[in-house]
């Protein structure tokens, strides 16, 4: 089970540049949130604190490994296609993100074992959070999860994740030591050097036909928090909230992933594994959007949108409508 950065080079030079949309229409009446990215051009990164910095994760070997509906690759694409048509300014909570642009630094080069792209993305994420910046990655599968932890790892800080999904995800790795999208809590739980603590993961949004006892059991064991979607559907918010306030009361960064599973299929039916009676698709976004106002969430990301399985791009809008809220979220916590 890798838990090493890669070796070599600048954290950033593991990215790719990316490509500023050609098909926006550029109106000096109607700004978009494209015409106001800040678009990395290669050179070492000057973040600033609070900054929001998108990064893509293109990878889906943990999702063909763990015998899931591959095309999660193709999602930071098409999330930021969508993205980037959306207005800059909230208008019923007046937040404008021009005077607090996201970069958008690319996504992560591609060119090796899932393992390597992990250990890439964990250089990344530890870069970013060492300029005091906000990741917000674009997956993928959920093996993302994994390569987000492992930039805790880089300047070792106490962390605590909380996890919107209708999985535990803390199924064994593959002959004890391939990784894959339904094991990466499972891989910092156990993690060689800096494991996480169980009290420090958090699940919300279970689905009890979709846990195996054994994953219930390892769980309980271990101390983690699981709260059923059931449970939750008029508590959701509220049950988020208390849980970021337990995380930091033990002296933790929060880290936030969202696994676009945890939301009904009638909402989001592009997902590798398609949930038929999760969250609804407004429920999650008012989690991203709380996430964001957060003064405690560090990092966030946005995991399984799988674009060849959806329709009319409806999951990909979704998930940009989840990133934007996330944006609002942060400015207005800035503005405090």
């Amino acid at each position: 089970m890798s838990g090493e950065s890669s070796s070599g080079g600048e954290w950033y030079t593991r990215l790719e540049l990316p490509a500023p949309p050609e098909y926006l229409c550029h109106r000096a009446d109607d700004f978009r949130l494209g015409d106001i990215v800040e678009y990395w051009r290669g050179d070492a990164p000057k973040l600033k604190p609070g900054q929001a910095v998108l990064v893509g994760f293109p990878q889906d070997e943990g999702v063909r490994r763990n015998h899931g509906r591959p095309g999660a690759s193709q999602a930071p694409r098409e999330i930021r296609q969508c993205l980037y048509r959306l207005t800059p300014w909230d208008a019923e909570h007046n937040i404008d993100l021009t005077d607090r642009h996201p970069v958008d630094m690319g996504s992560v080069r591609i060119t090796g074992s899932l393992e390597e792209s992990q250990a890439a993305l964990g250089d990344i994420v530890g870069g970013i959070l060492s300029q005091g910046a906000v990741p917000v990655i674009l997956g993928g599968g959920h093996e993302t999860a994994y390569g987000h932890y492992l930039g805790y790892l880089v300047n070792p800080r106490p962390v605590g994740i909380i996890n919107i999904d209708a999985h535990l995800d803390v199924r064994p790795c593959l002959d004890g030591q391939r990784g894959h999208s339904g094991s990466p809590f499972r891989q910092a739980l156990e993690h060689p050097t800096h494991p996480l603590l169980g009290n420090r993961y958090v699940c919300l949004g279970a689905q009890p036909h979709t846990v195996s006892r054994a994953h219930w059991q390892y769980a309980r064991d271990h101390g983690c928090t699981v709260r059923w979607c059931h449970e939750l559907k008029k508590s959701l918010e509220q049950q988020f909230l208390w849980e970021i306030d337990q995380l930091a009361s033990a002296g933790c960064q929060v880290y936030v992933t969202l696994d676009a599973d945890v939301v009904q299929l009638a909402d989001v039916p592009g997902v590798s594994a398609p949930n038929p009676v999760g969250f609804t698709g407004a429920a999650a976004v008012a989690i991203a959007h709380l996430a964001g106002k957060s003064p405690w969430v560090s990092s966030f990301d946005l995991v399984e949108i799988c674009p060849p399985c959806d329709v009319n791009d409806q999951s990909s809008r979704w998930a940009a409508l989840a990133i934007w809220n996330f944006l609002i979220g942060l400015a207005e916590r800035q503005g405090k």
